[in-house]
């Protein structure tokens, strides 16, 4: 059953209604397919696509110049029941026999959680349910941000940096990247090697939430992921249909939360 909110529900010392839920910012996997091959595959907002088609390969070398492009079209795609875009650009002749050789496998740019992907099925692959009843009082939100802001020995030198903390209602398990995703891996790895059941706590974010960091936490079996910033549209979506209990704006006192409010004791919502 659908389990995003109507409204948000926001804590401030008390449940209060928020009103709707404000737009969030889309995005959804867009790939670069030059010649009828896939160079890669990356989160992007759904506007301007031909722009970053000629862009990537300008930036990436695959053309010297927008005149190495004959043509251009853009496809909606399906995978899973989520909407994605094929960004497509046909070269002039002479050009396609190098693609295969220099086809995209790159370091990741810290902002995006998917890069070297090259089809939109990676990108959105099976959604994989949480099942945990782990839950947390309201007030324990507050604590679990501050003990990932403690637990950030490197942010202390440089504010350039994000985290990622485990809170099981007790302690939290912090580690560090300048890449949100990256953090994300470093956690769940440590959550490994040591043996932690990531399904009885909370995942904490410094950042916004995007779909890469519900589809990780799902995958490790985070019942809870709380982030600093906005979630956008993408990871609302992603996070209802693998039941991940979605809460944003995490500052202070207060927090908004989105979905699958049954694990925050004493919130309303549909399931409670």
């Amino acid at each position: 059953m659908k389990d995003i909110r109507s409204a948000v529900l926001r804590w401030d010392g008390g449940w209060l209604d928020a009103g709707p839920i404000p737009a969030a910012p889309q995005e959804c996997p867009v790939a670069i397919v030059i010649d009828g091959m896939s160079q890669a595959v990356l989160m992007a907002t759904p506007h301007d696509l031909r722009d970053f088609a000629l862009g990537f390969a300008l930036t990436e070398g695959l053309i010297a110049s927008p005149a190495d492009v004959q043509d251009y079209e853009e496809a909606v795609v399906e995978a899973d029941g989520f909407a994605a875009r094929e960004a497509r650009l046909w070269l002039r002749p002479g050009l396609a026999a190098g693609l295969a050789e220099r086809r995209r496998s790159m370091v990741g740019p810290v902002g995006c959680g998917l890069c070297g992907v090259d089809s939109i099925a990676a990108a959105l692959p099976q959604v994989v349910a949480v099942a945990s009843d782990w839950t947390m009082p309201p007030g324990d939100v507050a604590r679990a941000v501050d003990a990932l802001i403690r637990g950030q020995r490197l942010r202390r030198a440089t504010p350039a940096i994000h985290g990622a903390a485990f809170w099981d209602g007790a302690r939290a398990i912090t580690r560090e990247d300048v890449g949100r995703h990256n953090a994300l891996d470093k956690l769940a790895g440590a959550l490994t090697r040591d043996g932690i059941d990531a399904g009885q706590g909370a995942i904490v974010m410094s950042s916004r939430l995007s779909v890469d960091l519900v589809q990780k936490a799902a995958r490790i079996g985070a019942p809870v992921l709380i982030g600093a910033s906005a979630p956008t549209g993408l990871a609302l979506d992603w996070a209802d249909r693998a039941g991940i209990t979605l809460i944003a704006r995490a500052r202070d006192a207060s927090f908004d939360l989105y979905t699958h409010p049954r694990r925050i004791a004493g919130s309303r919502g549909p399931d409670v």
